[in-house]
């Protein structure tokens, strides 16, 4: 669709518009960033998958709320300082994802309980085709997000979730995505 200068109203696509790619939207693939070895095998399969399918990787970094509470300023600061190594980490893991996917991913700043603003943001953004999680290497169990939701959220998550065993290599993540 484009937009007319002069109304502001949109127009229909025009014939060469459509085709596969107009007919449907790119997928999103959802990586929930944490310091995790497994989040970084996640993250490679997602932005594979992305460069294959001419999709986009998503981030969703959150914090935890400041526990810090008994002088306003003080929480304040950390919370500020949080806020700074957020963003710090995403810029780090968006340069790694732009050049393995080939295009810029979305990046999404939450506060709370990482699975509760996994599940909010699932609700709100429904472009968010695939979450990419990676589970615990062997012996560790599958993680805690991936636990939670295959247990206590399952009636509640509606996109498709796909598990990257966490004791994969990057070439091993390779060769299947």
């Amino acid at each position: 669709m484009t937009l007319d200068d002069e109304s502001g109203a949109a127009e229909a696509p025009s014939d060469a518009d459509e085709g596969p790619a107009a007919a449907r939207p790119a997928r999103t693939f959802l990586v929930v960033v944490d310091e995790s070895e497994e989040m970084r095998v996640a993250l490679h399969f997602a932005c594979l998958r992305a460069k294959k399918t001419g999709g986009v990787v998503a981030l969703l970094y959150v914090q935890e709320p400041a526990e810090f509470q008994h002088w306003l300023g003080v929480g304040e600061l950390m919370q500020q300082e949080r806020r700074e190594q957020a963003e710090a980490r995403l810029q780090d893991l968006s340069a790694h994802a732009n050049k393995l996917s080939g295009a810029v991913p979305i990046l999404y700043v939450r506060e709370g309980d990482r699975a509760e603003e996994l599940l909010n943001l699932l609700d709100e953004d429904e472009s968010i085709s695939i979450v990419v999680l990676g589970a615990s290497p062997a012996g560790e169990g599958p993680g805690p997000i991936v636990s939670y939701l295959l247990s206590k959220a399952r009636t509640r998550m509606n996109t498709p979730l796909t598990i990257v065993p966490g004791s994969l290599s990057l070439e091993e993540v390779e060769q299947i995505a």
